[in-house]
């Protein structure tokens, strides 16, 4: 028996608000309560997830929400990838669907929304750091917009008493040879070809 294929949403990306927060906050809480997706394990209150929300926009980077007829149905943004100097034109993807939305379309509009932003801010690379190597449905739409697995961190996490993998993945930006985000400029990065 086939199983029946669920047309993807269409949905409006766009900015998130403070006003988007308890959406975004019960979405999150699905995925730190009930899986390895995120390694939190206490739920954040909504005041903290805003308060998180204003540093990223504070940063300059996108914190974007996904809604249909006004319902938030997931969210996504970029922070830094470490906080040394040198990894400032790098930055990292964090995605979160409603559990009754996957797989219709909604992480693909997020995920593709947030790379385009980056890339026309002139950041040069984008990592994922995916909690749980089960988590089969991020990796793919990971790979789906682009991004290389680079490798597996085995057990670096405890959770709901079992040891939890991260999939580290990444991918470039657009053309290097852009503005770098703070007028700055740069050497050509090597291309992916060129690493052995």
């Amino acid at each position: 028996m086939t199983k029946p294929v669920t047309p993807p949403l269409v949905v409006r990306v766009r900015e998130a608000s403070p006003d988007d927060m308890a959406s975004v906050q019960a979405i999150y809480a699905y995925y730190v309560a009930r899986t390895a997706a995120s390694f939190e394990e206490e739920v954040p209150e909504v005041a903290e997830m805003e308060r998180r929300r204003a540093e990223v926009v504070r940063r300059g980077l996108p914190y974007l929400v996904a809604e249909e007829a006004g319902e938030v149905l997931g969210f996504t943004y970029a922070g830094p990838w470490r906080p040394r100097s040198a990894y400032r034109y790098t930055v990292e993807d964090s995605i979160y669907v409603a559990p009754f939305v996957q797989g219709r379309g909604v992480g693909r509009a997020l995920l593709g929304t947030l790379i385009e932003s980056c890339a026309e801010a002139g950041y040069r690379r984008m990592v994922a750091v995916i909690g749980d190597s089960a988590n089969q449905a991020s990796i793919a739409l990971h790979r789906s917009l682009g991004f290389r697995q680079e490798g597996v961190l085995r057990g670096v996490g405890l959770k709901f008493g079992r040891w939890v993998d991260v999939v580290i993945m990444h991918r470039g930006l657009g053309d290097d040879s852009r503005p770098l985000p703070d007028g700055g400029s740069a050497p050509p990065l090597p291309r992916d070809e060129d690493i052995a």
